[in-house]
């Protein structure tokens, strides 16, 4: 049995809730090997994103907060502002 969401074919559990719910799941898990950097400009995506859900479809902002916890590293927002992160990254 094949599972189409949108015209797209889904391959996976993960995949078909991505298509379904519009979301990528990985923005709000991480993965493996991403840089400081990307990390910290994927939580501030994240984040972004996740106050729009929260607005407009609480079990999507739902799901969105189970993938955050459930992720290998806690996501946390960083204390420092990007601004300062980049600069002490590219030094």
């Amino acid at each position: 049995m094949r599972s189409i969401v949108a015209g797209q074919t889904a391959f996976g559990t993960e995949e078909f809730a991505e298509l379904a719910l519009g979301v990528d799941a990985e923005l709000f898990s991480g993965v493996p090997g991403e840089s400081a950097e990307e990390r910290v400009v994927r939580l501030d995506v994240a984040f972004a994103v996740l106050e729009d859900l929260r607005r407009e479809d609480f079990e999507l902002a739902a799901y969105a907060e189970r993938l955050m916890r459930s992720a290998p590293v806690p996501l946390q927002r960083p204390a420092k502002p990007l601004s300062v992160l980049s600069v002490a990254v590219a030094a």
